[in-house]
């Protein structure tokens, strides 16, 4: 328990970023050391100035500042992993700049588990929150755990169909493990805790500002064997993700989109410089050549390989549609159905996920992935 004390009381030092971090510890080999070090021994090392380093000086506060934080997470029940500690993710080692403590509430040990990660946009289409739903029920079937970041759009489905057939996921945070952001995805926050694990670097109470996400976002690429991105816009936070990943060594992948949509610019942009083409959980799987643990007994496909739960009407219009967009009128014209009647149906299919209605009164159907 010293160890991790001095590890959080260290981290917590303000004006010592992550690199000053490092430094110290590379040089005096321990956090204890470094708390222990005179000012002129912590003024010695390369690349360390004095502002960086006057939290250190008042060392009664910096034990206490850990103290209390420790006191907090044992209150909230929620846990600190330092770098040191066993239970440390491997790969997240793997980093150029790995956190020096891993706060985590629920089962940490997800976090040294086979895991994928699935990120994309917040203002994900109806597309691609179905196929961010549905790889992320597969992957997860295989016992693999998916990683992403609580984000609304393409993060928050990505939990959700991990959780749905009783998989794991793991959400990583850019603020506190007490700070629900976004509120909206208070209920998934919720069921994460007790079913999966919400994980953080930041301390109990830190905000979510803007430039801790992509700070978040390596910690996502570090703890997985390879990245799943959905849709992206051509410059957008999953791509930074991706570029993390490469630079650690990990797998990308991209699900294609279609060819006129800004929210696949990104994932075509990704396929052209080389990352894998997603079809199927089957592709990720078999390209990162993993050992699964197990597949989760009784876990089902997506709802939707099925329609045999609707309405006779709807399974007729939509038997009428395909993944190319058609204009309403037509869908009229071929089913004999009433425009009111069309409208209806077409209403419900959307609600329920499995068609998008797209600008200009059309429709397509969306596909499900393998």
């Amino acid at each position: 328990m010293a160890a991790t004390l001095d590890w959080i009381s260290l981290s917590l030092v303000p004006g010592l970023g992550l690199t000053s971090f490092w430094r110290l510890i590379d040089h005096f080999h321990s956090p204890t050391a470094v708390l222990r070090a005179s000012r002129k021994e912590l003024l010695q090392v390369k690349g360390i100035r004095e502002q960086q380093v006057s939290g250190l000086f008042s060392r009664a506060n910096t034990a206490i500042g850990g103290q209390q934080e420790l006191d907090r997470l044992t209150a909230a029940c929620a846990c600190a992993l330092s770098f040191e500690d066993s239970s440390y993710p491997p790969l997240l080692r793997q980093l150029p700049d790995p956190p020096p403590v891993l706060y985590v509430l629920g089962r940490k040990e997800l976090l040294s588990r086979p895991a994928v990660a699935i990120v994309g946009s917040r203002a994900a289409t109806t597309y691609g929150r179905k196929i961010a739903y549905t790889l992320a029920n597969r992957l997860t079937a295989l016992g693999l755990t998916v990683v992403s970041g609580l984000a609304l759009g393409i993060d928050a489905e990505s939990h959700a169909g991990a959780l749905a057939g009783d998989g794991s996921t793991v959400a990583v945070l850019g603020c506190g493990l007490d700070v629900v952001y976004p509120r909206q995805n208070l209920s998934l926050f919720r069921k994460i805790i007790e079913c999966g694990a919400l994980v953080t670097e930041y301390s109990l109470g830190t905000r979510p500002e803007g430039f801790r996400f992509p700070a978040r976002n390596r910690i996502i690429a570090g703890l997985s064997k390879g990245v799943v991105v959905v849709e992206a816009a051509k410059r957008s936070g999953s791509l930074i993700t991706a570029q993390i990943a490469l630079d650690c060594g990990r797998e990308v992948f991209a699900v294609p989109g279609h060819i006129d949509s800004c929210k696949s610019e990104g994932t075509h942009w990704l396929l052209k410089q080389g990352a894998k083409l997603v079809q199927s959980a089957a592709d990720i799987v078999e390209e990162l050549d993993m050992v699964i643990p197990h597949a989760v007994p009784g876990q089902a496909g997506n709802k939707q390989e099925s329609n045999s739960g609707l309405d006779p009407d709807a399974r007729a219009l939509l038997a009428k549609l395909d993944a190319y967009p058609q204009m309403r009128e037509r869908l009229i014209d071929k089913t004999g159905f009433s425009p009111a009647r069309v409208s209806e149906l077409l209403l419900f299919l959307e609600l329920d996920g499995w068609i998008e209605m797209l600008p200009g009164d059309r429709v397509r159907k969306i596909t499900a992935i393998g």
